[in-house]
């Protein structure tokens, strides 16, 4: 909630930016902050250990990755994470290969959010000696529309009220955090339902290729996904509000096996189930980003489904904007990249909500049950595996490098 600075909360500590939210966003606006030489303070509500284990999306573009270097963040991300030059799809009962790496030179790294995640807070916390407050409760923000907000809280610890002074608020804690509820009325959220829903499972078991598969089936769409020489996260179309407990281990790995099958390939390997929940396939979009002092990354801005595995590179596009803006401002006085930090923010977010809208035709035409919708599927999806240019139009989209930001 917004409101007046709280008069029994005692006198203020000075932080010059509050960000709620340890996620990639935050925390990677908090270090580029601490790398020059700006004080702030992290709020998160859940415990260290809890995020650091969060499972999340885990695949990363290489402009995000390059990102991330130049500010000294990656040197982790790059000794570990395994590297994707191709993708598969399967649909007819064939298998279409796509080396969107030899069209472009560019690749994805895998990577999972935890992972990445854990060596920002390190980053953040223990090397440059940032701020943070874990477990923090009935997060406030305070006079937003002058030049003096404040954030106020519970301390997990003492379970005292404090009461921070700043100058700016970065929201950075999602769809269903504190900064989200104090956005006013000229607000615009727009929002897309996709009417399906997915099945996100992860798998005790070996990736069963070397790349990203897409099933596309009458029965719906299937995604294989590594994590992990060990994990492989797989996602299965369903009826949206479906329970995860109507998918045993035995029809979770049959409607698989049966939708991600195809001529001349072996069958998945199969492994315990670690975890099952469905997600409502939607996304929405907040404009603009800022109100007041408050300026909003990642979730609490903007969502895209898991459909173009997109999330968490847009987190991290406004986390760069962000961060830079606010050195530039506090460093320099030079306000214009905050000024502008919402219009090149939403350049990539509707770029991506775009194709991720095109993707869900492609992965759920042929299961929607209308034979129109299920004929412009296979008529894209020849475009893609006999058209140059279309093929290349896709892997930029893909890679997240079609237009320049």
């Amino acid at each position: 909630m917004t409101s007046a600075s709280p008069s029994n909360s005692g006198a203020p500590q000075r932080f010059p930016v509050v960000i709620v939210g340890a996620g990639p966003a935050g925390l990677t606006i908090g270090n580029i902050l601490r790398a020059a030489g700006v004080d702030c303070l992290v709020l998160e509500v859940e415990t260290r250990e809890f995020i650091e284990q969060r499972p999340r999306a885990g695949v990363i573009e290489e402009w995000a990755v390059r990102g991330l270097q130049r500010r000294g963040l990656a040197d982790t991300l790059l000794e570990r994470a395994q590297l994707h030059t191709e993708c598969e799809f399967r649909f007819a009962g064939e298998r279409f290969r796509f080396a969107y790496g030899e069209l472009t030179g560019q690749h994805h790294f895998v990577y999972p959010q935890p992972l990445l995640v854990t060596d920002l807070v390190r980053e953040y916390a223990d090397v440059r000696g940032g701020e943070i407050r874990f477990g923090v409760q009935d997060i406030e923000l305070h006079d937003l529309e002058t030049p003096r907000p404040s954030v106020s809280y519970t301390d997990a610890g003492t379970g005292e009220r404090r009461l921070v002074g700043c100058e700016f608020v970065a929201g950075c804690d999602g769809a269903r955090g504190v900064t989200r509820t104090v956005l006013p009325e000229t607000t615009t959220i727009a929002r897309h339902d996709y009417g399906i829903g997915w099945l996100a499972l992860l798998a005790e078991a070996p990736p069963s290729s070397d790349c990203v598969l897409f099933g596309i089936h009458p029965n719906g769409f299937a995604g294989h996904m590594a994590r992990s020489p060990e994990v492989t996260r797989y996602y299965l179309e369903c009826p949206p509000g479906d329970d995860p407990e109507n998918w045993s281990h035995d029809r979770v790995w049959a409607e698989l096996q049966r939708r991600l099958g195809a001529d001349g390939s072996p069958p998945l390997t199969e492994g315990r189930l670690i975890e099952k929940r469905v997600l409502d396939m939607h996304n929405y979009v907040v404009e603009p980003m800022t109100f007041g002092r408050l300026f909003l990354a990642g979730d609490s801005a903007h969502l895209t489904a898991p459909i173009a595995a997109k999330g968490m590179n847009l987190a991290l596009h406004d986390a760069f904007l962000l961060g830079d803006a606010l050195v530039a401002y506090l460093g320099k006085d030079d306000g214009s990249g905050l000024d502008g930090y919402s219009e090149a923010c939403l350049r990539r977010v509707w770029d991506y909500q775009e194709f991720s809208q095109w993707l869900s035709e492609v992965y759920h035409g042929t299961s929607s049950g209308d034979e129109y919708r299920a004929g412009t599927t296979f008529a894209r999806l020849r475009r893609l595996f006999t058209s140059p240019a279309a093929a290349a139009a896709f892997a930029e989209q893909y890679l997240g490098t079609a237009a320049t930001y």
